[in-house]
């Protein structure tokens, strides 16, 4: 009897996309749209996306440029940004807001590196929990009859091959972010 491995690999996709989104939010030296997808901003009371109240697009090597779709909500973009706490400088001017990358320092990059690493065993943590209902299904499966020994041990193997896979294209993910923030 085959094991549907399926909802499994619907998981183990689902924590490598989250662990992309992760480290996409973490700011390099280099301006990024991405870094703001997590800011939240009060409009008419209730929070909203960013990119859902106005445009962010790349001015520059270190600079977003954002324009509000309605000019009255400047100051709440301005104020989300602030106490997003993301260490990025934010100016108003007439056509909407400019967002600037500070340099990095040496120490900064190190810190981030380790931020990045963390998200990592985060998602890593994840997918042995994902393998460990698995495993644990297929031993009472097993345990019950419904599956042979060489099936569930032939099923354990497949498990840990999708486990080391998925694990090894994370920490591919992790070493080019790593690389990114450190050069």
């Amino acid at each position: 009897m085959a094991y549907d491995f399926n909802p499994f690999k619907k998981q183990l996709a689902s924590a490598e996309e989250w662990l992309k989104k992760e480290l996409q939010q973490i700011r390099t030296g280099q301006a990024s749209p991405a870094v703001l997808d997590a800011v939240k901003v009060e409009v008419y009371g209730a929070p909203m996306a960013l990119k859902e109240v106005a445009s962010v697009t790349l001015e520059g090597a270190r600079v977003l440029r954002i324009a509000p779709w309605d000019k009255s909500q400047t100051k709440e973009i301005e104020k989300a940004i602030t106490i997003a706490n993301l260490g990025l400088s934010v100016v108003v001017d007439d056509q909407g807001l400019r967002v600037m990358f500070p340099e990095l320092t040496g120490e900064r990059r190190v810190q981030i590196a380790k931020t990045a690493k963390e998200k990592l065993e985060e998602a890593k943590k994840q997918i042995r929990g994902h393998r460990d209902v698995i495993v644990k299904d297929l031993q009472t499966k097993e345990k019950d009859g419904d599956m042979g020994k060489d099936d569930a041990f032939r099923a354990k193997n497949d498990t840990q091959k999708l486990v080391d896979d998925t694990n090894k294209k994370l920490d591919d993910a992790f070493a080019k972010k790593e690389k990114e923030l450190l050069s």
